[in-house]
């Protein structure tokens, strides 16, 4: 199986690496936290098809197909997916699951009591990457029965100076790198926006633009990186009862966009 895809044009240049953004470039410059580097162990990863940590609910998901057993920010991320297709400006990636069957948990046993976790709902989930010019776009679709509650959030890694001095801005807020290390694992919320721009401190600025998402939530615990990412739902206010009363409703087929764009 093809392990990396390139994506390239005159200025760009993106890596993907078994559906994980592992590199973006433009005009020489890396914007994407590199793996092994400290701070976080990967680049990319998606929370799907719950945000947050479950333990306090005893790791249950109340649906009305009865409980599922979820680990932090879903079982999706312990699937694999498979290259449907790919050109030098594109890619098109799927994971696929078959209700109620056993997922492997790799927190367990060191971080989670469950070994196995579970979904009482069939779902495919495409993720389909495009690069135009300085933008790469990144398409999520989520087939699913109609009716299947979700909860649905883009975690993606940014490289950063290693100066603590990167700001950023959304809306009328600024916010610093110290604001976000003071909300700790809990992140730092951006409430009902879909725009937010990272200033970086030693290379040009990146905007991070989304449909569907409508918050941000911002993780970091050092200063060479930064995670940004575009979720439906922030679930840190207030101890989250994981039941599907809080959670979106599918209608079928169900579209998010994010939008990372060289300024």
């Amino acid at each position: 199986m093809i392990s990396k895809v390139f994506l390239k044009n005159k200025n760009s240049e993106v890596i993907i690496d078994l559906g994980e953004l592992v590199s973006f470039q433009k005009e020489n410059q890396e914007y994407i936290h590199q793996k092994g580097n400290k701070g976080w162990r990967n680049s990319d990863d998606e929370m799907f098809p719950i945000i947050g940590p479950t333990s306090k609910n005893n790791f249950r998901v109340h649906t009305k197909k009865g409980d599922a057993i979820q680990d932090q920010h879903g079982l999706l991320r312990e699937l694999d997916y498979t290259l449907i297709a790919s050109n030098k400006n594109s890619a098109n990636f799927i994971k696929k699951y078959k209700k109620n069957t056993p997922i492997k948990n790799s927190k367990f046993p060191i971080k989670s009591s469950e070994e196995n976790l579970h979904w009482p709902f069939d779902f495919s989930f495409e993720k389909n990457f495009r690069l135009e010019n300085n933008i790469l776009k990144i398409d999520f679709i989520i087939n699913s029965e109609k009716g299947m509650p979700f909860m649905l959030g883009y975690h993606p890694a940014f490289l950063l100076s290693n100066s603590g001095k990167e700001t950023l801005e959304s809306k009328d807020l600024k916010i610093t790198l110290e604001d976000i290390f003071k909300a700790g694992s809990n992140a730092f919320p951006v409430i009902n926006s879909d725009k937010i721009v990272l200033k970086n401190k030693n290379k040009k600025d990146l905007e991070i633009s989304t449909q569907g998402f409508d918050n941000f939530m911002l993780w970091t615990e050092v200063n060479n990186m930064l995670c940004i990412e575009p979720i439906t739902q922030y679930t840190s206010y207030t101890d989250q009862k994981f039941s599907e009363d809080n959670m979106s409703l599918s209608e079928g087929k169900n579209k998010f966009s994010v939008e990372i764009k060289v300024l």
